[in-house]
């Protein structure tokens, strides 16, 4: 017995807002009519998951996510058969599901899963584009609609966290950063419904941030965190307060650091 996932579930009812910094837009869309898979490469929070988010609801398509992590079999991608009463029932996993329905398959973070699970995303990156299910002796072909598309942070590669060469080399790739202070500061003050000066503020204090990295900070300030901030700030949360929670704090441990961090920030406020 087979029990399918509604598609409907994944189908977004309201555009993710997201403002375009390149030709990421049509160079996603020249993929999607090509049927080619795509790789979003850059640092967290800059807006790739949102990307996606909004391609999907541009291209009218379901979305199915994965969050990535050691411990995805093969297993959770595809699926398994589970016993239900006197019935043994087979469950589709998120993979199978976007396979089945044609739908976006989003695998955010793929470094940090297993090697061998990303092993059988393989033959759906070639002129094959199929899905081997070998519990159920059966082969999906992906329909026309279906697309394929990881996400990874190339600062946290590693010998133990980076792609294969037989992975990377199935991918188009899409580059993305932190975007520039205009359109940062138009993101921030949208989605942190806050006034643009103050915006604008909170985006000089993450470009002052990120010139940290490399003395000591791993990571720079996301866009995400700027947007955090100035949520708590249109709560009414003093500004220096707010960036001490949401851009202090999540980013560094390190007293010295946080230190640091603190001095931008009451320098900018």
């Amino acid at each position: 017995m087979l029990i399918e996932t509604s598609i409907e579930t994944f189908k977004l009812t309201q555009e993710p807002f997201y403002l375009p910094v390149g030709s990421e837009i049509a160079l996603f869309q020249a993929a999607y009519q090509t049927k080619l898979p795509v790789m979003l490469k850059g640092p967290t929070g800059c807006g790739k998951t949102r990307f996606v988010e909004h391609m999907a609801w541009k291209m009218g398509r379901p979305l199915v996510t994965v969050a990535c992590h050691e411990d995805l079999s093969a297993t959770d991608l595809v699926g398994r058969f589970l016993l239900e009463g006197e019935e043994t029932v087979w469950h589709d996993g998120p993979l199978t599901t976007a396979v089945r329905h044609g739908a976006i398959c989003y695998l955010d973070e793929v470094v940090e899963a297993r090697k061998d699970t990303l092993v059988l995303i393989h033959p759906l990156t070639d002129d094959r584009r199929i899905l081997p299910i070998e519990k159920r002796g059966v082969i999906l072909k992906a329909p026309e609609d279906f697309m394929l598309v990881i996400s990874y942070n190339p600062g946290y590669q590693s010998v133990l966290k980076d792609l294969k060469q037989s992975t990377r080399q199935r991918f188009v790739s899409l580059d993305f950063d932190y975007p520039p202070a205009a359109t940062e500061t138009a993101i921030v003050a949208r989605e942190g419904n806050i006034h643009e000066t103050t915006a604008r503020e909170l985006v000089t204090i993450g470009e002052k941030v990120r010139n940290l990295k490399g003395h000591g900070l791993e990571e720079g300030v996301s866009t995400r965190l700027l947007v955090y901030a100035a949520q708590l700030i249109h709560r009414g949360i003093a500004p220096v307060t707010a960036c001490e929670v949401a851009i202090v704090n999540p980013i560094t441990d390190d007293a010295q650091l946080q230190r640091s961090i603190r001095e931008i920030v009451t320098t900018v406020f």
